[in-house]
């Protein structure tokens, strides 16, 4: 009981972080320019979520640990789409 309230707990705040960061406008969507960001530095976490094809996983992985950028996978993909009003594979 008390790991599902912690587990809540951490998912809200990572919402409401990734509301933040929407908010701010700082952030790109997509495959191509998630890449693209990454292979600039300019990208600072990429958040991927489970219905990311595998081939495309692995390749922003290898960018990323190149680049030194942290990586998430995020498994609420639909809370993120429907923030956005659509389904994203990809947040950097």
């Amino acid at each position: 009981m008390v790991a599902a309230k912690k587990t809540k707990k951490s998912l809200e705040s990572i919402n409401s972080r990734l509301q933040l960061v929407m908010k701010s406008g700082k952030y790109v969507l997509g495959y191509k320019q998630t890449l693209k960001m990454i292979r600039q530095g300019k990208a600072k976490l990429v958040i991927l979520a489970n219905n990311c094809p595998a081939l495309r996983k692995s390749e922003i992985e290898y960018y990323a640990m190149l680049a030194k950028t942290g990586v998430h996978h995020y498994i609420h993909f639909l809370k993120i789409g429907l923030e956005r009003m659509r389904q994203l594979n990809v947040v950097a």
